[in-house]
């Protein structure tokens, strides 16, 4: 299984940044603090790709580079 952790030093800025939102968006504090903690697991990640089919939305242009 694939697994995103971070160290130490680098779980700092998603904890700050959840500090800061938690007064007004809580949703996202959490989120951030569970992300710092526990990492990410690649193996459930999705691409565009992955979210246009789900979505039902036609393939992605490859000519229009950086436009979602």
């Amino acid at each position: 299984m694939a697994h995103l952790a971070f160290a130490q030093a680098e779980q700092r800025e998603p904890r700050d940044a959840a500090r800061a939102e938690f007064p007004g968006n809580p949703a996202l504090a959490y989120v951030l603090e569970n992300l710092a903690a526990e990492g990410i697991d690649l193996d459930h990640c999705r691409d565009w790709d992955d979210i246009r089919a789900e979505q039902g939305l036609p393939d992605h242009d490859r000519g229009a580079q950086g436009v979602a």
